[in-house]
């Protein structure tokens, strides 16, 4: 099995990467998040990775933070959510958001994300309300962050400029760090060369 893979990023997709490691290009699934933190077409990017055997496939499925792949793993636990499934819920909402909203039985929350229903927000939050509660502890509150205001108008543009709100928010928490400071054009030519690859 795959754990983990570290090469040059050969090309970007909408919801995958192909991770040239030793002359040999991986096709990585991921969520928006780990596709917005990757470096562009020809820089070195490392990503935890899941590997999901089928019978007519095996699949990689990449991840940035050990987070990510811990709530992705607790996911597909969840009767009727699959690795594709999973995946869209991490491109809609942060990991330690998500398993905020479940610690938090934040239904509304939950079914803001695309792709989950009022149902699987319920099955989520029954589920895996043990599992991902040392993950919503370490989060801790919802807080605000550095440069919010500006990230706010930084996904706001992205959208604007016609990149779906999961690609914008996770261009946009990509830089957050950087965020303070600086102004909304440095930061949005920054996310288009991220976003472009």
């Amino acid at each position: 099995m795959i754990a983990r893979l570290a090469g040059k990023v050969a090309e970007k997709g909408a919801d995958h990467v192909v991770l040239d490691v030793g002359g040999v290009g991986y096709l990585v699934h991921l969520s928006a998040v780990s596709l917005a933190g990757l470096p562009p077409q020809g820089g070195d990017g490392t990503l935890r990775i899941f590997t999901n055997v089928r019978q007519d496939a095996i699949e990689l499925y990449g991840f940035a933070s050990e987070d990510e792949e811990a709530v992705f793993r607790a996911l597909i636990d969840v009767k009727g959510v699959g690795p594709r499934a999973a995946q869209n819920i991490l491109s809609g909402i942060d990991a330690r958001e998500l398993a905020q909203a479940v610690a938090g039985s934040d239904v509304a929350r939950l079914t803001k994300v695309p792709g989950i229903g009022k149902k699987t927000a319920e099955r989520l939050v029954v589920e895996l309300k043990e599992k991902l509660a040392l993950l919503a502890r370490a989060a801790g509150p919802a807080r605000a962050k550095p440069g919010a205001g500006v990230v706010e108008q930084l996904r706001q543009a992205l959208v604007n400029l016609g990149y779906k709100p999961p690609q914008a928010d996770a261009a946009a928490d990509a830089l957050r760090d950087e965020a303070e400071g600086k102004k909304l054009d440095e930061l949005l030519r920054e996310a288009l060369k991220r976003l472009r690859g």
